[in-house]
């Protein structure tokens, strides 16, 4: 018994001059004495080697002991909060705040809504449809054969097979959805997300940005869709780039031409982005495929169209001359402050 009162007169002694300045101390502090590993639930488990006829004197010291120990926390919570609230009267909220970065747009979110500008202004309107697409609507309404290589595993990011989902390839999907619901004439443009499954480098990249357009309606013609993008890449780049269609193949689009403009970096008078020939393609386009038109319930004898398709990365590495295209995913800040004034 009088072990047990030496040891608590000399816990009190080490709580009075317990340091208790600030809230993490106060929160150690209720830990070391009341919590429930604490020196309290500690101490009262010394009542079991107390003599019987001594327990009820052990047990007025013990309470008196917890009492005290409450009631020095209740002080120095006190204290605490009285502190913590004269130095928050001690702020000088005239100060000026800290100052916060300014942000900018990303040179692709740049770019994205240049373009979409201009075609709106040429009485184009946005559609957006799914990322997650069905072998339907990326590919078969597309005019895509069965044994087209896009389809393949080495193009294409698929989700699951038999039936077919996977992550779009281009944002014509965007198109068939549209014509779908034969709303004509349609005028639309459809940017987005795509995905293809390529080795990420300089020039390719896993993910990248499209904006395709469609043109539907009776009487539309290749020479439309000519002035449709003459318009657009004057808008764009300049009245002194250089603008050239190449014939190609599609097979959603008949006939098919790719467009080439002067290089932007060499002027036209060759360098390694154009591979010295002074030309470099931004997009393909041409007349919508018959068989499309009737994939989608529109009368191809009554209706023409034109569609066309460019990527906004492409478009953003000539417009500012940008050599590597994952310098766009890279979220490197140092790249990403130059375009605070774009």
């Amino acid at each position: 018994m009088e072990q047990l009162l030496s040891q608590l007169q000399e816990h009190k002694k080490e709580i009075t001059a317990a340091v208790v300045a600030n809230a993490e101390q106060l929160e150690a502090f209720r830990i070391k004495y009341l919590g429930t590993k604490g020196l309290v639930k500690s101490i009262m488990g010394e009542m079991k080697n107390v003599p019987a006829d001594r327990k009820k004197e052990a047990g007025q010291l013990l309470n008196e002991f917890k009492l005290f120990v409450e009631a020095h926390f209740e002080q120095l919570t006190a204290a605490v909060q009285t502190e913590s609230a004269d130095a928050a009267d001690a702020t000088d909220w005239s100060l000026p705040g800290q100052p916060l970065p300014i942000g900018t747009r990303h040179p692709i979110s740049i770019v994205h809504n240049r373009i979409v500008s201009i075609f709106q202004r040429l009485g184009f309107s946005v559609a957006e449809g799914p990322e997650i697409e069905d072998d339907w609507h990326n590919f078969t309404a597309l005019n895509l054969p069965e044994n087209h290589p896009a389809r393949d595993m080495q193009d294409t990011f698929y989700i699951s097979k038999n039936p077919d989902w996977l992550l779009r390839t281009h944002t014509s999907s965007v198109q068939i959805r549209e014509m779908q619901k034969k709303d004509l004439p349609l005028r639309i443009i459809c940017p987005g997300r795509v995905y293809r499954n390529e080795t990420i480098s300089a020039r390719a990249h896993c993910f990248f940005h499209q904006v395709e357009g469609l043109y539907i309606a009776e009487n539309v013609s290749f020479a439309d869709l000519k002035q449709t993008l003459y318009f657009f890449v004057k808008e764009m780049f300049g009245e002194n780039v250089k603008i050239r269609f190449r014939p190609s193949y599609f097979p959603f689009t008949e006939p098919s031409a790719e467009m080439d403009i002067s290089c932007l970096i060499c002027g036209g008078e060759g360098c390694s982005v154009c591979k010295r020939t002074g030309w470099v393609e931004i997009l393909g386009c041409g007349m919508v495929h018959p068989s499309v038109l009737d994939n989608c319930g529109i009368d191809s004898k009554k209706y023409t169209g034109f569609a066309f398709g460019l990527g906004i990365e492409r478009i953003t590495m000539l417009l500012y001359q940008v050599k590597d295209l994952r310098l766009f995913s890279e979220n490197d800040v140092r790249f990403l402050k130059q375009f605070s004034n774009a």
